[in-house]
């Protein structure tokens, strides 16, 4: 950028959006993975909401310093992080564990359930089976 183009808005803004990625990368949004003593693996998973803004004002028109004017200006940034979720792994297992409010009804407990028991049930028919197999 020529020196004739150049603004002190436009060092603001730069400065202010390399702040930004600094503070958000993608350890933000998919979190470090989580290492428990069973061997369970859980990953973080959030949503990220941002927003920024800056501005400027020259004042009066007599160049303070050669070539430059009298200026003013801020920027600001604000950063929200929710966690949505955790990915949970065990094994070649992975399920999507919701961060959230609780079930409202007896239909939404019951959805909420079907999982548990999918694996209950497959627990319990892999280990029938085994068992068959000892005798």
């Amino acid at each position: 950028m020529s020196e004739a183009c150049h603004h002190p808005v436009d060092d603001l803004m730069t400065t202010t959006l390399q702040k930004i990625k600094e503070m958000v990368d993608v350890d933000v949004v998919v979190g470090k993975p989580i290492q428990t003593p069973d061997g369970l693996t859980l990953i973080p998973v959030c949503r990220l909401s941002m927003g920024f803004a800056g501005g400027g004002s020259e004042f009066g028109k007599t160049p303070r310093v050669e070539g430059k004017n009298n200026f003013g200006g801020g920027s600001g940034a604000g950063i929200k992080v929710d966690p949505v979720a955790f990915l949970v792994v065990r094994g070649d297992n992975v399920r999507l564990l919701p961060v959230g409010m609780p079930p409202a009804g007896p239909v939404d407990r019951v959805v909420e359930m079907v999982p548990d028991v999918v694996d209950k049930v497959t627990a319990y028919l892999d280990q029938r089976k085994r068992d068959k197999e000892s005798f």
